[in-house]
């Protein structure tokens, strides 16, 4: 099929770190091992705002993940220069987190970037809305829903094109 050595790392990406990417980067990783490929791909996530770095993600957000019998247990981080060579993809999660991260990406950065939704969401879904302010789980189990759908086509599509 292709390089078996060589893994791939996978950074997504929110304003917070605590709503969407902490899901995104859960559901990617749950993608991954459903398919037995944990071996070549490795998942983080982060945030393009410091203000919550430390942090669980949104109790909301850690819900729906159990709901799903996925776990979670990472803190908050804040995106660093370093991740644009040490990530093959960087994922946000709208125009705006994809905006600042060509901001702040060094010149020669090696990463690419994309939004997660470009990846099997129909157009009027792919920007995953910051559920921060919503009241509730609702909109928490949309985001889930984005990130299977979008997850699930990224990797069959990183498949397809033997790049591992």
């Amino acid at each position: 099929m292709g390089k078996k050595s060589q893994k791939y790392n996978v950074l997504m990406v929110c304003v917070g770190n605590i709503c969407r990417s902490p899901i995104a980067e859960a559901v990617m990783r749950d993608v991954i091992s459903r398919e037995g490929l944990q071996k070549e791909w490795h998942v983080e996530s982060a945030a393009i705002e410091g203000w919550h770095s430390g942090c669980l993600p949104d109790e909301r957000a850690l819900k729906v993940l159990a709901r799903h019998n996925i776990t979670y247990h990472n803190c908050a981080r804040i995106v660093n220069s370093d991740d644009f060579f040490k990530f093959d993809y960087i994922f946000a999660m709208d125009r705006s987190n994809l905006a600042a991260l060509k901001r702040i990406a060094p010149s020669y950065s090696t990463a690419k970037m994309f939004l997660l939704g470009d990846f099997g969401l129909k157009p009027d879904e792919r920007i995953i809305e910051d559920p921060y302010y919503d009241l509730g789980e609702k909109p928490f189990e949309k985001i889930y829903q984005q990130c299977i759908v979008a997850c699930e086509s990224f990797l069959k599509q990183a498949r397809q094109k033997e790049i591992f």
